[in-house]
């Protein structure tokens, strides 16, 4: 299973001067990992936290401590929680693709520039296949679920998806609602912010993309760029 998610808005007017970079992460998770490992862990871990299971994991939230996760308020339960998600992070069994366009170099070097949004697709999944090419996956259809932003804009995206669909193949593309709260959207929620971080100030301590750079596809050679990140231009 793919499971794809984004940080930033794929818009490229306003460009954002502090975060000038869409980023779309797509986790690749096996099937038997997604229903013995991850989905249990993410479980308990609001059933420790939070007493339930309803809680959505939304990194802009956690980030602010707003709605579900306004607790963080209190250092005490903030120094519990923090490690705790750390540990779940890590302990995520996955293989991590992503792509960040940094907008404000497309615009500025393209006349006529992509929809960024489309162009980190088209390049997150030519990544994914050739990393489920490697695992025996060619000829099986493979679910790719993206989180839903709205009719429109899941109608543009599966347009896309299409156009690239012939030269592409091997992928079932689903929308799904962050109210339905699957484990593996909000896993590639959380991977996401700190992608784009990373891109923007490499030298920048940043704990989230320390934990999640072991887990990026990588070449032969054991590189990251141009195989499980792409950044362009």
């Amino acid at each position: 299973m793919v499971f794809v998610d984004e940080s930033g808005d794929h818009g490229l007017e306003p460009c954002d001067p502090a975060y000038p970079v869409f980023v779309l992460a797509f986790c690749i998770i096996r099937k038997s990992d997604y229903i013995d490992v991850i989905t249990p862990a993410v479980q308990r871990f609001k059933f420790k936290h939070f007493g339930h299971d309803l809680a959505v994991l939304h990194e802009h939230e956690i980030k602010k401590a707003k709605g579900e996760f306004a607790f963080l308020l209190n250092p005490a339960k903030r120094e519990i929680f923090f490690p705790d998600l750390n540990a779940l992070m890590e302990a995520t069994p996955m293989t991590l693709v992503a792509v960040v366009i940094r907008k404000d170099k497309l615009k500025e070097q393209y006349h006529k520039p992509g929809n960024p949004y489309h162009l980190a697709l088209e390049y997150g999944l030519e990544r994914v296949s050739k990393w489920l090419h490697t695992q025996n996956q060619t000829g099986k259809l493979t679910p790719l679920i993206c989180e839903s932003r709205g009719r429109k804009e899941d109608d543009e995206l599966e347009l896309e998806f299409r156009r690239v669909a012939p030269r592409i193949t091997g992928f079932d593309i689903r929308f799904s609602d962050k109210r339905a709260n699957l484990p593996g959207l909000q896993i590639a929620d959380l991977v996401a912010r700190p992608i784009g971080r990373h891109v923007m100030n490499p030298a920048q301590e940043n704990r989230a993309y320390a934990i999640l750079e072991p887990k990026f596809r990588r070449g032969s050679g054991g590189q990251i760029n141009g195989y499980g990140l792409k950044i362009f231009p």
